[in-house]
């Protein structure tokens, strides 16, 4: 941490009135949180992706992953239903990147109508895209291929 950061701990701390490792704390709490899927070594493939959907741009940028990196830390040892396309991957870690070409990309992607969203509105949409096709999409693929 740098001291930017233990300044940034004590002020939250002080203006919450608690003590500067309650705020650490619940830092800590809270990111494992987020990551909990990732705490399983046997979760992979489609059970890990909503980490990367909701806190990709942070892992990505913060951890400097690249889209094989990514692949692997998503799908390695996932049987092939369970895995995640690898170009839907590359859009996870281009969109924390370069999040022009990401928006491009996901404008193909998308069906008619669903395009042309503003900037802002991207992420969402990759949100929907991913969740739409792997969670949605996949469970009713999974009832029929298993009844």
């Amino acid at each position: 941490m740098s001291g930017s950061d233990v300044r940034k701990i004590k002020r939250l701390a002080l203006r919450l009135g608690v003590h500067d490792s309650d705020v650490v704390r619940f830092a800590v709490k809270s990111m494992l949180a987020r990551l909990e899927p990732l705490h399983d070594p046997e979760a992979r493939g489609r059970s890990v992706l909503p980490v990367f959907v909701e806190s990709g741009d942070e892992l990505v940028r913060f951890f400097e992953l690249d889209a094989l990196r990514l692949d692997t830390i998503i799908n390695d040892g996932a049987e092939t239903p369970r895995r995640v396309d690898r170009d839907d991957v590359a859009l996870i870690a281009m969109h924390a990147t370069q999040r022009p070409f990401a928006a491009m990309k996901l404008s193909e992607l998308l069906p008619a109508g669903k395009n042309g969203r503003a900037a802002g509105e991207q992420l969402m949409t990759l949100r929907h895209y991913l969740y739409e096709k792997y969670a949605r999409r996949g469970t009713a693929e999974e009832r029929i291929t298993h009844d």
